[in-house]
């Protein structure tokens, strides 16, 4: 006899938003234990610069947290409970999973452009003199150190100090250890973590995969099985076997999922099946959440067709520098091109644009309009301005209003 769960495409859309923090709108104030939950729950914080908003790491939890202070990321990082390395790009990873990354550390030739081992062994006296120089006088960042008088401009035209410390963060020989307006300090290893042991304590490189696995599959809460190894960026990982043994130990089952068909869903989840799951939650989301940074899954279980058009030449852009993805009851329903003023304290939404067959209705209009409000006001800003907005919001929205203080 056949048991496999049989599930809407809007049951695993809510399956997935529960597991990331999503579906409902938090019940109350955050507390700073909140911010280290909602990481763990998603396993990975991303971490990008760009700040037309608020950058990234800030955006994603705010999306899941409400309001909260920014400096307790910071925190977190400076107090040691989390470190940052390459995860799925660059990430805040809780510190209990650094030894699911160590293997990385060990062999950094492995990760492509982020290690160059040229460079390495052309500069190793420059390179024992610096951490020779962080033992004795203290953590660095880059811009402690002046440019060569032939040192060239441009985005990846780093001076050579910037070059040593990238090379020995991902060789793991430095961590680091705090940042100050976002940059990075960068202090040793072994002073940040001098309990660490490779002998003792290190994982095989199997045997780090399936952890990653099983946090993937716990992050993500309902899952096609090709969409399980990006999330740390797995290549070449045993996932059929993998896939197997968690069916027998119980800790995934099997499901099928209208207009995607056969998935698996984490045992966490199945008390969520006991009642009718129903999605309360609206929020703006970063171009770098869990939810959205795998293009191809957003696309098949949200039917958001999505890009980061950042880096994309002005005139070829199809919507704007930093599209916002627009979540609301469990679907994605808009994206917004947005940046702050921060010295005239007003968000500025250059374009919004609705996904094809939202029906603009009153709780529609209710709950985006309040969702950008908390957005604008976590960020300072007085006001927001619209420069352009949808035919079917001008009768609802005026083009600028403001935030009670």
């Amino acid at each position: 006899m056949n048991t496999t769960l049989s599930l809407s495409l809007q049951q695993a859309r809510h399956l997935h938003l529960a597991a990331q923090g999503l579906l409902r709108a938090p019940s109350k104030r955050a507390r700073y234990p909140d911010l280290l939950a909602a990481i763990r729950r998603m396993s990975l914080l991303q971490i990008d610069t760009i700040h037309v908003v608020a950058r990234s790491p800030y955006l994603v939890l705010f999306s899941r947290l409400g309001s909260y202070p920014p400096v307790w990321l910071e925190q977190a990082l400076a107090q040691g409970e989390l470190f940052e390395y390459w995860a799925h790009e660059a990430c805040f990873i809780p510190r209990e999973d650094y030894r699911l990354l160590r293997h990385r550390m060990l062999e950094p030739e492995r990760l492509g452009w982020k290690y160059n081992a040229q460079w390495v062994r052309d500069h190793q006296q420059e390179i024992a003199d610096l951490l020779q120089h962080i033992a004795e006088q203290g953590p660095v960042r880059a811009a402690d150190f002046a440019s060569g008088a032939d040192h060239k401009s441009g985005w990846w035209a780093w001076k050579p100090h910037k070059r040593h410390l990238e090379n020995l963060f991902s060789a793991g020989e430095l961590m680091v250890s705090e940042r100050r307006n976002f940059q990075r300090v960068y202090d040793l290893r072994s002073r940040l973590l001098p309990e660490w042991q490779d002998a003792l304590h290190a994982l095989s490189e199997a045997d780090a995969q399936r952890e990653m696995l099983r946090n993937s599959a716990r992050s993500l809460g309902i899952f096609r099985a090709a969409w399980l190894p990006d999330y740390y960026r797995l290549r070449r990982v045993a996932l059929k076997p993998h896939l197997e043994e968690a069916q027998r130990t119980g800790e995934i089952v099997p499901v099928t999922v209208a207009d995607l068909g056969e998935m698996w869903l984490h045992r966490d989840l199945l008390p969520l099946l006991d009642a009718p799951l129903n999605a309360t939650h609206s929020a703006i989301l970063s171009p770098f959440d869990p939810v959205v940074w795998d293009r191809r899954r957003a696309l098949e279980l949200f039917q958001f067709d999505y890009r980061l058009e950042c880096y994309t030449p002005e005139a070829k852009r199809q919507h704007g520098y930093f599209v916002l993805p627009v979540l609301h009851r469990g679907v994605i329903k808009a994206r917004l091109d947005a940046r702050m003023q921060r010295q005239a304290r007003r968000l500025v939404v250059k374009n919004l644009w609705l996904e094809a067959d939202v029906r603009v209705t009153a709780a529609f209009v209710r709950d985006i309009r309040q969702a950008i409000s908390r957005f604008a006001a976590w960020q300072n800003a007085e006001s927001v301005l619209f420069e352009q907005m949808p035919a079917a919001l001008r009768a609802h929205w005026p083009s600028e209003w403001a935030l009670n203080s």
